[in-house]
């Protein structure tokens, strides 16, 4: 049997990147890495998804079209709770796969659920776990009602929602609200009660919470 670790997600976004650089034209890399940079530089607003405040819990869309809410996913539980760009986004689904395979087994022991949030219509949201082969619950939050209270939403630069737009990605389009604004890449750990416990903000967009820091997080609930 073998003893070989599963590769971390950074080191799969690496594979990602070098492959992406071989099919992409430089002036796309270039406006790309400037809004990435953009993005890096603002940062994280003082407070966001603060550990110890209230989840908002407002109605979302599951993969279908109905109307649910993290509170009723979850049932009382502690959760695991994903922001994600959306079904076009390959950082996304790299990050999303990592969890089905590594993460979810071991949630899975301990009765806490993952819960995938983007802004996207439902049939982006089922089309992200078609795609992915995911188990856990992939919802869409239009206009992103969570991701604004708790201070993780960006908007990428006009150049590249130009440059997404002739790859073929029309942001407007994919997302339910019919805008442009994006969840930074966020990990939260919610207790039985709703409240936040632990979270990883990510405002570089290529980079994503690794599957031992959500556990070590995890493991830390009371």
């Amino acid at each position: 049997m073998s003893t070989t670790e599963p590769d971390t997600i950074a080191t799969q976004v690496a594979q990602l990147q070098e492959g992406m650089a071989g099919h992409l034209p430089a002036e796309a890399i270039e406006v790309f890495t400037a809004d990435q940079k953009r993005m890096v530089d603002a940062g994280v607003a003082p407070g966001a998804a603060r550990p110890g405040t209230l989840l908002p819990d407002p109605e979302l869309l599951d993969a279908r079209g109905n109307p649910t809410r993290i509170g009723t996913l979850r049932v009382n539980r502690p959760a695991v709770v994903v922001f994600y760009r959306g079904a076009w986004c390959p950082y996304c689904n790299l990050a999303l796969k990592a969890y089905q395979d590594q993460l979810v087994p071991v949630l899975a022991e301990q009765g806490i659920p993952l819960i995938a949030i983007s802004p996207q219509k439902p049939d982006g949201s089922l089309s992200t776990a078609e795609a992915n082969a995911l188990t856990f619950d992939v919802v869409s939050d239009p206009g992103n009602q969570i991701a604004s209270v708790l201070g993780i939403v960006i908007t990428p630069s006009e150049a590249s929602r130009s440059l997404t737009q002739q790859l073929g990605i029309d942001l407007r389009e994919a997302n339910a609200d019919g805008g442009y604004e994006l969840p930074m890449p966020t990990v939260l750990v919610v207790d039985r009660e709703g409240v936040i416990a632990w979270s990883d903000i990510h405002p570089d967009y290529t980079t994503r919470t690794e599957v031992a820091q959500i556990l070590a997080a995890v493991g830390r609930l009371g």
